[in-house]
């Protein structure tokens, strides 16, 4: 589970640093502009964290299903080398996924203004300014919105249907919590992840607006890896006893 959850922070990591300083610089200096090939590599490295984060998450969900379904045989079913297939996989998956689209994008003739509608370069908000026919492009995004983000999904909502179903069977009070308490954490970030993405990327060209898309940018771009390990570190007791003597010290400092 460690494991798995340090490749979630990295993916955080990245994926936070792919947008968030060029949106600062852009803000505090009032040059909104990035090159082209800039914002090829933007948005190789989102698509790709992107993809790879959502695989993850639905690793993430595998084990806890192993873990508590059939904790006799999570030693083989996730041992070291399976975690790293798991982690390879997820990489490389996404690695390809991003450079098709990321090829693709930058080939098309952009004709139109150059002034993307947004804070970073998103392939929603590039296609209003291509001068063809991208109907072709748009759907096969669909598809890759239904493979890398609704089958991911589904699978981590089967995996927690049979864990809570073996949640409640559990004869232990006390193992019921800690698998409750484990289980909720994950799903709050899955939550936090997948809403605003599904939102953006599966609904009907025909009703989204720049604005609308901008907004729920702010939280699978900025705020969803910002709250990550905040969420994953409530359920530790040591940060949450250090958080404590933080609050009192600056309590009885007031006074």
């Amino acid at each position: 589970m460690y494991f798995l959850l340090s490749q979630l922070s990295l993916m955080d990591l990245m994926y936070i640093s792919t947008t968030v300083p060029k949106m600062v610089y852009s803000f505090l200096s009032g040059h909104n502009s990035i090159s082209f090939l800039g914002c090829g590599v933007q948005m190789f490295f989102f698509i790709n964290i992107a993809c790879s984060e959502g695989l993850i998450l639905a690793s993430m969900a595998y084990d806890r299903f192993v873990a508590i379904c059939h904790p006799l045989h999570y030693p083989v079913r996730m041992s070291k080398i399976m975690c790293l297939k798991m982690i390879t996989g997820t990489w490389i998956l996404g690695s390809i996924h991003s450079l098709a689209y990321t090829t693709y994008a930058l080939h098309l003739p952009y004709c139109r203004s150059r002034a993307i509608n947004h804070f970073l370069c998103e392939i929603p908000s590039m296609m209003p300014l291509v001068c063809m026919d991208t109907s072709v492009y748009e759907y096969m995004l669909f598809v890759s919105a239904v493979l890398f983000l609704l089958l991911p999904f589904l699978g981590i909502t089967v995996s927690y249907g049979r864990v809570l179903f073996a949640v409640f069977h559990m004869r232990s009070k006390e193992g019921r919590k800690k698998a409750f308490t484990t289980c909720s954490t994950h799903l709050t970030v899955v939550i936090f992840y997948y809403t605003p993405f599904v939102y953006t990327y599966l609904r009907p060209k025909s009703v989204r607006s720049p604005t609308e898309d901008k907004n729920l940018a702010v939280f699978y771009t900025i705020l969803t890896p910002m709250l990550n390990p905040i969420v994953y570190s409530l359920r530790n007791k040591e940060v949450l006893g250090a958080m404590r003597r933080v609050w009192g010290i600056l309590s009885s400092r007031k006074k």
